[in-house]
């Protein structure tokens, strides 16, 4: 049952987390991208903290070490990422954004290099560095003539949302901070949506006034907050403490085969083989950089996935 149940779940995330693309996606024609994002994580973080407060001791940080980890995660991995997601994927589609989304744990290893001390690249691990890079290349086709067309400057604003993922990924790593991870994501869904309100004002094209809603906009918005952020961040904890984080990061490259299949279904996006080629390389990246804890973790998540 542990077996199934594990499998069951993984491959649930994975949904849950590749159809998001094709939700934002369909909401943004109700929404403007950032005020879309900041309305998401009003819902998500209210619930999220909600659960905080039922699930752990700590549901509120106390020492400044938690309040600049909470500041990092709501400044870098909900306020940038979300609103370079939100405006990128207007000019993309689902699967060419999800794609470059599983470039993070790439950007991330490459980040932790330069920024942690005690991380070394090796020549193996730039070459899968540089391999994911060259797969973001190929999934945009850049044409020299025209560099600035909607669809490049869309999938570099989403090559952006990952780049501020992996940034903020590593700097918490450097803070040293004993607060539960429940506790760290609920206050940085509360405060990041603060902060992309802030700059959704910011915005002269966005206002409250330009929302439509619509049911479609509703279902949009709920299946984001609801589905996508409070249930999908319990299963990843979940499953984070069964298979480990390298094991966990492989959600990464199964979520695009989702977004792209939801992309196709409800939006009639078009699957291309510059999109699939382009995933294939950023995986091939993936598994070159990570191919010590790979060789390392495998025998465990078959141990964990056949009791």
């Amino acid at each position: 049952m542990s077996r199934y149940r594990n499998v069951a779940l993984f491959v649930a995330l994975a949904a849950v987390w590749g159809s998001a693309f094709m939700a934002i996606k369909a909401g943004l024609d109700y929404f403007p991208p950032v005020l879309f994002a900041a309305i998401r994580y009003d819902i998500a973080g209210v619930l999220m903290l909600a659960y905080a407060v039922y699930a752990t001791d700590r549901w509120r940080p106390r020492t400044r070490g938690e309040w600049r980890l909470v500041a990092v995660g709501a400044t870098l991995l909900i306020a940038g990422y979300h609103a370079f997601l939100f405006v990128g994927e207007q000019y993309t589609t689902s699967a060419v954004a999800a794609v470059i989304i599983s470039l993070n744990p790439v950007l991330t290893t490459g980040c932790a290099r330069l920024l942690l001390p005690s991380e070394r690249l090796t020549p193996a691990g730039i070459a899968g560095l540089l391999l994911g890079l060259v797969g973001v290349v190929v999934l945009s086709d850049p044409n020299p003539n025209n560099l600035v067309t909607s669809d490049v400057v869309g999938q570099a604003l989403v090559f952006a949302a990952a780049g501020s993922f992996a940034l903020g990924s590593v700097l918490t790593r450097r803070i040293k901070a004993e607060l539960p991870i429940e506790t760290m994501e609920a206050w940085s869904m509360v405060l990041g949506a603060l902060l992309m309100h802030a700059i959704s004002f910011a915005r002269p094209s966005e206002s409250l006034a330009a929302v439509r809603w619509t049911p479609e906009a509703i279902w949009a918005m709920a299946y984001l907050s609801v589905a996508a952020s409070a249930l999908g961040f319990l299963v990843y904890f979940d499953l984070l403490d069964r298979l480990g984080p390298i094991e966990i990061n492989l959600v990464s490259y199964v979520a695009p085969v989702f977004a792209a299949i939801s992309g196709w279904w409800f939006l009639g996006e078009v699957i291309d083989l510059t999109t699939v080629a382009g995933f294939l390389v950023i995986f091939a990246g993936f598994c070159l950089v990570k191919r010590e804890a790979l060789a390392r973790e495998l025998p465990k998540l078959r141990a964990v996935v056949s009791r």
